[in-house]
């Protein structure tokens, strides 16, 4: 057993290093996901995001080689769900700016991580159709839920335990919402078809 206290120091020092390496990766994940929850706010505010998803996009760069040396670590839970939120506000200020969503290599995300926060926006999309709604634009809103549901039949491709991926919770949360918000803007679009023709008699009184 002479050598007992030498193997036993090495693990000891390995499990150290691996512990103050998950502290910093948990404070990492923490700013990921209060950067990216402030760039959603801010998108529906209307307000420049631009420094602040450098900033997130920077961090998640970081991570990913801190974790180098520790895929379990990369690929768990604390951290997929912390680049899911980055996804998420990344896609999103794409899809209301007109621009080409953002690829998930040049972010450094894992694709498993991307597709579920593509299946967040939906969420996020369906509350810029209300608000478009509530002000009146019946049209602005249709196409917020022309996006939703081309997000939603890019999910629905992936159709994987969820060992793999899990995302079947969300592609059931994205159909109710979906479903929702197709009845809201038929409705609105109605409404304004028969105020348009209301209208239009009136005039020929």
């Amino acid at each position: 057993m002479k050598n007992l206290e030498d193997i036993v120091d090495r693990i000891e020092s390995r499990l150290e290093e691996r512990d103050q390496v998950r502290e910093v990766a948990i404070k990492s994940t923490r700013a990921i996901n209060r950067l990216s929850g402030s760039i959603v706010h801010s998108i529906h505010k209307g307000e420049d995001v631009k420094s602040m998803m450098h900033e997130a996009i920077d961090e998640a760069h970081r991570l990913r080689s801190l974790l180098e040396d520790y895929p379990g670590m990369w690929e768990s839970g604390l951290v997929e769900g912390a680049l899911q939120e980055l996804a998420e506000a990344a896609v999103l200020y794409a899809l209301v700016n007109d621009e080409d969503v953002p690829d998930p290599d040049e972010m450094g995300l894992p694709g498993t991580a991307y597709v579920l926060g593509l299946a967040d926006v939906i969420g996020e999309l369906r509350r810029f159709a209300l608000e478009r709604l509530r002000e009146g634009k019946a049209d602005e809103a249709s196409r917020y839920l022309d996006m939703m549901e081309e997000l939603f039949l890019v999910i629905m491709r992936f159709d994987f335990p969820d060992a793999i991926i899990p995302i079947r919770r969300k592609q059931d949360v994205a159909r109710s919402l979906l479903e929702k918000t197709r009845g809201e803007v038929a409705v609105a679009l109605s409404a304004a078809m028969l105020q348009a023709k209301l209208e239009s008699v009136s005039r020929k009184l």
